[in-house]
Parts: structure tokens; sequence; C-alpha cells
């Protein structure tokens, strides 16, 4: 999976590691596999047609660095996202509230009861103002759920369940940062639904592809696949790891029990190594 530009800051998407509960919708029956077409704008970000509620298709961003769904104030009105949205003391970006929506398509791809915020951000409105009618962001809630595979070529994504359902995104932000406005910084080591094993790390300064694996736990999935401390960590699953928080994304896609390949970087000499995470809970 290549590259997209996230909308958010990445500490946004460290808030998402306070996360320990599964999402409460059980798994729906999908489709084994659909390609959705995709239109690439000048930017570099990807957008894709959207339903929300059977009202639409609406033209959202699909955006992997975003953390949540976003709909703004048109969609929250024709799908009738408006009623029953919970508007807690403290909203996050500005927000009108957030919402459960009962059924989010993409493709034929459906999923029920998913999470998301209603607002009109300002970077999607400035985005759609140069770009034509732009409405929301897919991101975390929706993607995680799916192993994508992006053709740019043929402008199309396929989507193929992987079994996984996320963790709460929003209340793990909102709780994080009401946190932080108590004083209490919070954790600060990154985790995911899967146990690894390693730790990694990288500095303000550091430009290079990759993070470095600071710890490998003795005897953990990241131990027996062979990764080792000082190892540089290209890429999880064929996702780029060139921050902690990218890190963390890509092992948040990865369902536990799952052998997928990691690319090192040892000495002068790149490897791809197979790990098969644990279940974290």
């Amino acid at each position: 999976m290549t590259r997209t530009k996230h909308l958010f800051l990445a500490t946004l998407l460290a808030a998402l590691a306070a996360a320990s509960v599964r999402a409460d919708t059980p798994t729906e029956k999908r489709p084994a596999k659909v390609v959705v077409p995709i239109e690439i704008l000048k930017t570099g970000h990807i957008t894709v047609k959207v339903k929300v509620n059977g009202k639409g298709p609406y033209t959202l961003i699909f955006d992997t660095g975003a953390p949540i769904n976003l709909m703004n104030n048109k969609i929250g009105k024709e799908a009738g996202l408006l009623k029953g949205m919970r508007r807690p003391a403290f909203t996050l970006f500005g927000s009108m509230g957030d919402v459960k929506v009962k059924e989010l398509e993409v493709g034929g791809q459906k999923i029920g009861n998913v999470e998301a915020i209603v607002m009109d951000h300002p970077t999607v409105k400035a985005i759609s103002d140069a770009f034509g009618p732009i409405d929301g962001i897919v991101g975390f809630p929706f993607f995680a759920r799916f192993k994508m595979t992006m053709d740019y070529q043929a402008k199309t994504l396929t989507l193929v369940p992987n079994g996984f359902e996320p963790p709460s995104a929003l209340k793990a932000m909102e709780a994080t940062i009401m946190a932080l406005l108590a004083g209490d910084p919070g954790p600060t080591i990154l985790s995911s639904p899967g146990q690894w094993g390693m730790a990694v790390s990288k500095k303000s300064e550091d430009d290079d592809p990759g993070v470095t694996v600071t710890k490998v736990l003795a005897g953990s999935p990241a131990a027996q696949a062979g990764l080792k401390e000082g190892d540089r960590l290209l890429t999880l699953d064929g996702r780029w790891t060139d921050s902690v928080a990218d890190t963390f994304t890509a092992a948040g896609f990865v369902k536990p029990g799952t052998t997928v390949p990691v690319v090192v970087k040892r000495g002068d000499k790149e490897m791809t190594l197979k790990v098969k995470p644990l279940s974290g809970l």
C-alpha cells in the first residue's frame, strides 16, 4: 500500500493506541472482493464514491492517515445523521458531534453501525472548492476491515474483508485529549491489537526511510521471525513505516494470528522476514 497524504496530525493516530476494546458491531457478511473506481486529485489525495444510509453517492477522500470517518453537514442532513447525534461536552475538531452511521457503503462493501463525526472540515472544504464537491473522509473505522490493493494505472481500489473489527478511535481520542487537558500526559508507548514483541523509535532529525527496532522481546513473534535490535524496519505487511505512528497504523491492519511480511535493513542488506503476531486481548 503506497503512502497517501494525511489530513490529521500524527499525534491523533497515537491516541488510537489507547483503545483496547473491539467495536460492538458483529462481523457482517460481505462480498469476498470488490473493485472500486478511484479518482486521484492533483494533491495526491484519493477519492471514492460512498453511500451513507442509502443516500448519495457522495465523493469522499479515502485517507489511510485518518483515524475517523468524517461527513460534512450536507451528508449529515440528507442521510439523517443529525437525529440522535451525540453532543459531548468536548467535541473533537470543533465538530457538531459524533454519530453511528447505520450503513456506510463503498463499492458494494457495506459496513453497519460505524462511527463518524459530522462537520465542515476546513481542509476538506478547501480541497472541495479547488477540485469539485468533496463531502468528507473515509478513514480507519472503514478501511481497517479490509486488505487493500491500489492500482494507480487502472485507478481502482480492491477491498477484501480481513475479519478485523477495529477499536473505537473516537472514544480513544476523546479520552486522550481530555487527559491531556487535565494535565495527564497519558501513555507514550504505541500498541496494536496484536502482540509483536518489539519496540521502535525514530529521532526527530532522522529523515531516512523506516524506523529503528530498539527492543525485541525474547520468545516473542518478532524474535521468532528473526528481527534484531538495530534493524531498520522499512515496511510492515506492504505498508510504509517511516514514523512510529506509521508503524502503529500498519500493525493495526494486521489481524492477530496472521503471518505477514516485514522488510528490514540490516547493515547494507535488505531482507524480508515473516511475523505472526499473537492476540493482544
